[in-house]
Order: C-alpha cells, then structure tokens, then sequence
C-alpha cells in the first residue's frame, strides 16, 4: 500500500507505553486515553509518499506526533481513533507528524526541523 502524500507507519509495540516491569510482573501505570504521556510514539515506516522526496526510507523507526496513535472520546463520550488510523497496525502520517528517525543507529532529524 501507498499513499500520495502520507507516510504510512505501524508502531513500534503498542499504541500506548503504560506498562511497567515490577519484579518481573507487570505494572499498568496509567489506564487513562487520554493523556499524552503513556502514548507511543515511536513507529516503523512501512511506506513513504509517492508525490515527493523524502531521506526517510521504508523501514526506519521515526518518532512521531503524540497524536498519531491517541484514542480520544468524542462529545457523546464516545471512543474513536485518531485520524490516522487505517487499522490496529497501520496508520497514516502526514510529513509535519515526523520529528526524528533512525538510521545505523543514530537519530537524525528530517528537513524543517533541528533537535538540540
């Protein structure tokens, strides 16, 4: 599958990181969806858009707007994905949600954006 203008990643374990090793148990340190902190962002390029060039290859493990894999409720309460979402693995992303991505181990920051 590809996608004109998206990325299309799937996320690197779970869609969100609330689960603690405790003793070799595991701990839930958060069952709330709808904060920011306990949200995976870390994923994996499956695709990359076809309308332009990018350094991002399939493959690479980006970091990615919280966003991206969120779960909210709507105003009726009801839970509803992100916008991004295509299925439980699959996820579209636009070239402004990608902050950083890994290639031979080092991070490096695509155009537009500088990390200190």
């Amino acid at each position: 599958m590809k996608a004109p203008f998206d990325f299309i990643v799937e996320p690197k374990g779970n869609r969100y990181n609330n689960v603690k090793k405790v003793d070799g148990k595991d701990l839930i340190v958060n069952t709330e969806i709808f904060n920011h902190q306990f949200i995976n962002r870390e994923a994996i390029v499956k695709s990359i858009p076809t309308a332009f060039k990018t350094e991002i290859k399939p493959g690479d493990t980006v970091i990615v707007h919280h966003n991206v894999f969120r779960r909210w409720h709507n105003v009726k309460g009801e839970e509803k994905n992100s916008r991004s979402y295509f299925d439980e693995n699959t996820y579209f992303v636009k070239e402004d949600q990608i902050f950083l991505y890994k290639r031979n181990q080092k991070w490096l920051s695509p155009k537009k954006y500088c990390f200190v």
